[in-house]
């Protein structure tokens, strides 16, 4: 497996895990939209699933960065109250998630690498999108993106909240930034699961294994993207210079590998979770 961008200044304190929390949900948090102005030289977007509608919840399309064209497929959370209700809060429906593998199948046929940035508390559970059949969209791109013969790399760079980001998730490469989380659902949800009080959600949060160091220790991440300390808000571009040089360290690596190779990793990978 590739090994971290980068080690953490041991002279700093890691954040308890409902930090981590508390920063990934940050309003000031550089969100998809900032880091695709501020690292890609290009980007046009493309929009609709070509079924039913256009989803702002997930914005993609092709990009640029130094010379490398790829397909870029991002969740998108606003910084303000107007923002994330245009984005739904970063909460994709059925057509979100079609409108998204359409893209990765365009990006298979014309051989070009996938870019996924994951932020989102889940995939939307309102009545409209069950109509839409919300689960079997979410389960098709895991079957999809199994087996795409381009490379894919796949990072979180908020919340990565249950099956809702394991949809852009099935990848070679799985980062995760220093103050990010990644888990099956909220520490609020598995407080109101487990102890019938969300108000227990911090005491969830230290024993979900939700941060990027327990997940790299799990090995459901391969990497851990350095932050600017207290978190990505405090300098955005430094945070978005820290994941450019890893991005682009990651597209050498992939983009050196043949198609079957690549398809075979990804297997090994996640059946490793199997159970």
């Amino acid at each position: 497996m590739l090994g971290r961008v980068s080690q953490i200044d041991e002279e700093v304190k890691e954040n308890t895990a409902w930090e981590k929390v508390q920063i990934a949900r940050q309003m000031d948090r550089p969100r998809s939209k900032y880091y695709i102005e501020t690292i890609f030289d290009s980007f046009f977007e493309l929009h609709g699933d070509r079924t039913f509608d256009d989803d702002r919840a997930i914005i993609g399309g092709l990009a640029e960065i130094e010379g490398q064209v790829v397909t870029l497929i991002a969740q998108n959370k606003g910084n303000n109250a107007k923002e994330n209700v245009e984005s739904n809060f970063g909460m994709p429906h059925p057509e979100g998630y079609r409108k998204a593998l359409r893209l990765m199948k365009q990006a298979e046929k014309f051989n070009r690498p996938i870019i996924c940035l994951v932020d989102t508390p889940g995939g939307y559970c309102g009545i409209g999108a069950e109509e839409r059949n919300q689960g079997e969209a979410i389960a098709r791109n895991l079957l999809e993106m199994s087996r795409l013969r381009v490379p894919i790399i796949s990072g979180i760079i908020g919340e990565g909240g249950s099956g809702g980001a394991l949809a852009l998730a099935v990848a070679d490469c799985v980062f995760m930034q220093e103050n990010t989380t990644y888990s099956v659902l909220s520490p609020e949800g598995f407080a109101s699961i487990l102890w019938k009080d969300s108000k227990l959600a911090e005491k969830a949060a230290g024993v979900m294994k939700i941060t990027p160091t327990e997940l790299l220790e799990y090995k459901v991440i391969e990497d851990i993207v350095q932050e600017p300390v207290g978190g990505a808000h405090t300098n955005p571009e430094e945070a978005a210079e820290y994941l450019k040089q890893y991005l682009l360290n990651q597209l050498k690596i992939l983009t050196s590998m043949p198609a079957e190779q690549l398809v075979h990793n990804r297997y090994k990978r996640f059946r490793q979770f199997g159970v």
